[in-house]
């Protein structure tokens, strides 16, 4: 054996390496495939595998390179991979080194549609506050739809039922294919100068390449430039496209639209009655509360009224003199009643009283009061007083000391 010829592992693949670097077709490549495996490394990498019914490639695309990435790489997206093959040496395996990567076919739409979402919505499009609100009760609903399909027919068919006094203007659009979308511009604009309350454009559901007309930009800026409300209703409730972004409603579907745009009628005789019974009912209570004022205004002013005051006065007056009348007579009573207790009192004391008990009352002719025996001689002239007269009687013999 010739140990020129032979070669160390790192050797070998540095030489495959090189020729891998050497061919020109595998330097600046395009390849196509469904992504697999896809992993967002901490570092920034994005390492995944591009397979397709018969093989698989290992691929690599570094930090430095995300920058030309406009989506989120995950599992199963058909994607178009710009960029280099070329040999890792230390596994000794070839991998692709990625410098673009662009979602294919329906993804490509996508990516598109990103875009210019991300555009328009940095340009304030979407931005509520300017968004105009949609009148409460519109008289002429503006159409933009093709004029045949399901779509318009929903429209109207619940717009009149909603509203039978409803008039519909109907501009016939294109809605799917070349054209669509300049054709669905003209609708709107025309529908503006025609001084419509709203205007509804829609159409019914279809893929990503059948709504296509909604996503592009001439259709966006329509209806931003719009003065008339604008309610969007393209496709079914889980399709949405840039014109529902831009619009100032979104409705999922036509037929949701129509109930959004159009006021019902029967509902708002109801409400008209409910309105009706519940002003009668505030008027009557509003009513009753003045009424209740009132009374107590006059009640206060009765107060206030001289005359009043006056017959307040005299009736207070008529009172106290009642009260002092009472009083007055109580009074009497019970001074008569102490008078008599002290009636009875000094006729128990009173001379006549005891003259009338059969006592008399002693006297000298002379007029002297005698209390005493010592006071009177013999042969004095007495006079006693009795209760019915007088006794003169003369002293024949007096005893002194006490009476037995």
């Amino acid at each position: 054996m010739n140990s020129e010829q032979v070669y160390s592992v790192s050797q070998i693949n540095l030489y495959i390496k090189n020729m891998f670097a050497r061919e020109s077709v595998l330097n600046q490549i395009y390849i196509k495939g469904e992504v697999s495996n896809c992993k967002y490394h901490t570092s920034g990498h994005i390492y995944f595998t591009l397979k397709d019914s018969k093989g698989q490639l290992a691929c690599v695309m570094f930090a430095g390179q995300r920058s030309g990435l406009s989506f989120r790489m995950c599992e199963g997206q058909s994607v178009v991979v710009l960029g280099s093959i070329s040999v890792y040496e230390r596994d000794g395996k070839y991998q692709m080194y990625a410098r673009e990567i662009h979602l294919d076919g329906t993804g490509a739409l996508y990516e598109k549609y990103e875009q210019l979402k991300k555009e328009l919505e940095q340009k304030g499009y979407f931005d509520s506050d300017r968004k105009k609100p949609i009148p409460w009760y519109v008289k002429r609903v503006g159409i933009v739809t093709a004029s045949t399909g399901a779509a318009v027919q929903d429209i109207i068919n619940i717009s009149t039922r909603r509203n039978p006094y409803i008039q519909l203007i109907l501009y016939p659009a294109k809605v799917q294919g070349e054209g669509a979308a300049l054709s669905i511009s003209r609708g709107i604009a025309a529908l503006d100068k025609l001084g419509v309350d709203v205007i509804i454009a829609g159409r019914g559901g279809g893929s990503i390449e059948d709504l296509w007309a909604f996503n592009e930009k001439i259709v966006a800026e329509t209806i931003y430039r719009c003065n008339t409300p604008v309610i969007s209703a393209v496709g079914h409730e889980t399709d949405t496209t840039i014109a529902d972004y831009v619009a100032d409603l979104r409705a999922p579907t036509p037929s949701a639209a129509a109930e959004l745009a159009v006021c019902d009628i029967a509902s708002l005789l109801e409400n008209l009655r409910e309105y009706n019974r519940s002003l009668n009912f505030r008027m009557r209570q509003k009513i009753n509360q003045e009424r209740s004022k009132l009374s107590q205004y006059e009640l206060k002013l009765k107060y206030a009224d001289p005359v009043y005051k006056v017959r307040q006065e005299r009736q207070y007056l008529t009172d106290m003199e009642e009260r002092l009348k009472a009083f007055m007579k109580q009074r009497v009573i019970k001074e008569r009643h102490r008078l008599e207790l002290y009636i009875e009192r000094l006729r128990a004391l009173s001379p006549l009283e005891r003259l009338k008990m059969g006592y008399g009352y002693l006297e000298k002719e002379t007029g002297e009061s005698l209390s005493s025996a010592e006071a009177v001689k013999k042969g004095d002239r007495l006079l006693i007083t009795m209760k019915d007269g007088k006794i003169t009687a003369v002293a024949e013999k007096i005893e002194k000391g006490r009476p037995i």
